[in-house]
């Protein structure tokens, strides 16, 4: 079963980050031309928050809540969830189901290598599945025929 890095590595993308001075619209815009689902947040070198797509969508419910001058720190989810890199597939579903998230920071040697969404753990899934199904051997089931009981 994969592992949180090796879906990782299959993923090769890098993490992309902002400043939490940012304002919300030009993270927004990142997120857009990057499409992606989430932001994250660095200060001095260390991640400190996350921007989500349900981040906006809650801060466009407010009526005081203004993208082209609203500031990231101010908006950012700082309770970050993250798992181990050796976290087994099935693992980091249970986690992001349990905890109701989309997206988790993968950690190794204290480090925030990388980050998976729960479409990126839907994808790693099927894709053990299919590869699964491929060593299956059809031919005892081609000619299998249900019979009538009596």
């Amino acid at each position: 079963m994969k592992t949180a890095e090796e879906i990782l590595n299959e993923k090769e993308q890098k993490l992309i980050s902002i400043d939490p001075d940012t304002i919300v619209q030009e993270a927004v815009n990142l997120m857009v031309e990057n499409n992606i689902g989430a932001m994250l947040i660095k200060e001095n070198e260390l991640i400190t928050g996350i921007f989500t797509e349900r981040d906006l969508l809650r801060l466009t419910a407010r009526e005081d809540f203004d993208p082209k001058t609203a500031m990231i720190r101010d908006h950012m989810t700082t309770n970050l969830l993250f798992a181990n890199h050796d976290t087994p597939l099935y693992q980091l579903q249970d986690t992001v189901l349990g905890k109701r998230c989309r997206h988790l920071l993968i950690v190794k040697e204290g480090k925030y290598i990388g980050l998976l969404s729960s479409g990126d753990l839907t994808r790693a899934s099927l894709n053990e599945k299919s590869q699964e199904l491929s060593s299956v051997s059809w031919d005892y089931y081609e000619n299998w025929r249900w019979k009538k009981k009596k």
